[in-house]
């Protein structure tokens, strides 16, 4: 079943619930990079992560996710655009994860480090905004994210559910929010429910369908579905892009690379999609990035 992205409201308190399931992109992600089960299951957490910070954005605006710390996994990138999730971990070859509980992700992420939104607000502008790693968690320090960068209380619950030997079984995640004039404290009542053992079951027999999680971690509430698309790992990387980074590396260092290696190579960080630009076509782009 395709992973989806839903947006609702519960009218009764006024809060805004988003919910994404990711298991087949997580999946996707993890074959692409070839990342053991540590790393698969931290970048699987970051790809929903930014697919619920996509769902408060326009429909094509870009949203990104970074992360940044001292321990081995030293940190990774995802991003958001549309239907479309990408995204990369620096260390994909990290097995280990600590128990549940508040170690779970120190044996990746180390002591320290930081977490950065990075919007992309259209016309060249973009905005960054920045959080230390308090709780190394993504989905508390989303939650403290809210708070200090958009002043909104927020309660964002994100899971990696192992099933037998794969260890990305069921992934997806929940954010909520009070809309004006929400409840406030039917916010924190639901934030102290939804325990990672609810939120794992419901995965679980939600079976990759976004209702069916919707109605077990709500059950009997009244809901009003407003909007859902469907998710995908998709890079936008192409031949073009490549071709206008080696444009702007200029004249004489294509030549360069012309002399020494008699092509070019790129791999996108991304996707893992291997480029070779071959000397025919480096002589038409230093031709193009000769002076007039």
């Amino acid at each position: 079943m395709p992973d989806e992205l839903f947006t609702a409201l519960l009218p009764r308190s006024n809060l805004r619930v988003v919910a994404a399931l990711t298991t087949e992109v997580s999946r996707e992600a993890r074959r692409l990079h070839g990342a053991e089960p540590g790393s698969a299951a931290l970048l699987s957490e970051a790809l929903t992560a930014v697919a619920l910070l996509a769902a408060l954005q326009k429909e094509k605006t870009r949203v990104s996710l970074q992360l940044e710390c001292d321990g081995p996994v030293r940190g990774l990138l995802v991003d958001a655009e549309g239907s479309s999730l990408r995204g990369y971990v620096k260390k994909p070859l990290l097995a280990v994860l600590g128990a549940e509980g508040a170690f779970h992700w120190r044996p990746l992420l180390g002591n320290a480090g930081y977490l950065s939104v990075i919007r992309d607000l259209g016309g060249g502008e973009v905005y960054r905004s920045s959080v230390e790693l308090a709780a190394f968690e993504l989905g508390y320090d989303l939650e403290r994210y809210f708070v200090v960068s958009d002043q909104v209380e927020s309660v964002v619950r994100i899971r990696t559910v192992p099933s037998g030997h794969e260890v990305l079984g069921a992934t997806g995640g929940l954010l909520l929010q009070k809309l004006p004039g929400g409840d406030a404290g039917a916010l924190v009542d639901v934030g102290k429910r939804l325990t990672p053992g609810v939120l794992d079951r419901a995965l679980l027999e939600a079976n990759g369908s976004g209702p069916a999680l919707l109605r077990a971690l709500f059950p009997g509430a009244e809901m009003d579905v407003l909007a859902k698309r469907p998710l995908e790992f998709r890079c936008g990387c192409s031949r073009e892009r490549v071709h206008r980074a080696l444009l702007a590396l200029g004249q004489a260092e294509l030549e360069n690379l012309l002399a020494t290696d008699g092509q070019a190579e790129a791999t996108c960080e991304f996707c893992t999609t291997r480029y070779v630009i071959p000397g025919e076509e480096l002589r038409t782009l230093i031709a193009a990035a000769s002076p007039r």
